[in-house]
């Protein structure tokens, strides 16, 4: 399994559906195992789960600083 294309495949439906973004952030490894589709070893989900908010949080910080350069 590619752990890096899961994390993207993940982060995208995370940033179409609203209802999905709110069950990662009640169970994140419950939402990653109805997405996959399969029921992975906790060191594999752990791994997707922390892939997958490192991508949300520098997205998230991409974005504000290309807003703040916007400003000047």
């Amino acid at each position: 399994m590619d752990i890096k294309e899961q994390i993207k495949k993940v982060v995208d439906k995370i940033s179409r559906d609203k209802d999905f973004q709110e069950q990662f952030q009640k169970d994140p490894v419950k939402a990653l195992e109805g997405v996959l589709g399969v029921d992975l070893p906790d060191d594999v989900i752990n791994q997707v789960v922390a892939g997958v908010k490192t991508k949300l949080t520098a997205d998230k910080a991409a974005g504000a600083v290309d807003a703040i350069k916007k400003l000047f």
